[in-house]
C-alpha cells in the first residue's frame, strides 16, 4: 500500500516513533520531514499553530498526532483512509 502521507517530527519523540511504526505496519509510504534536522521545516507546522509533533497529515486532510491517528486505527478507520489518500 503507498499513500501520501507527510508526517512532521522528531528522531527522538516517542509519539514520532509510535507514528512511523504504525505507519510502517501499514505498508504506508510517507515523507518524514524531521524537524530535529530541518528547525526552518519547523514553521512550517508552526504557522498553522500547530507546537508539537507529530503532525500527521493523509492526503489533504491533517489527522494531528500520534493519539488521534492511533485512534482513528482503534476504530478501523486509518487503513481505508491511507487507501483513500493512495488513489
Amino acid at each position: 500500500m503507498t499513500s501520501k502521507v507527510v508526517m512532521y517530527g522528531t528522531r527522538t519523540c516517542g509519539y514520532c516513533i509510535s507514528a512511523r511504526r504504525l505507519l510502517d505496519s501499514k505498508g504506508a509510504a510517507y515523507e518524514d520531514i524531521r524537524v530535529d534536522e530541518y528547525p526552518e521545516r519547523r514553521r512550517e507546522i508552526s504557522d498553522l499553530g500547530l507546537r508539537t509533533v507529530p503532525q500527521i497529515w493523509i492526503g489533504d486532510e491533517h489527522i494531528g498526532g500520534f493519539d488521534e491517528m492511533w485512534a482513528l486505527e482503534r476504530a478501523g478507520e486509518l487503513e481505508a483512509l491511507l487507501e483513500g489518500a493512495a488513489s
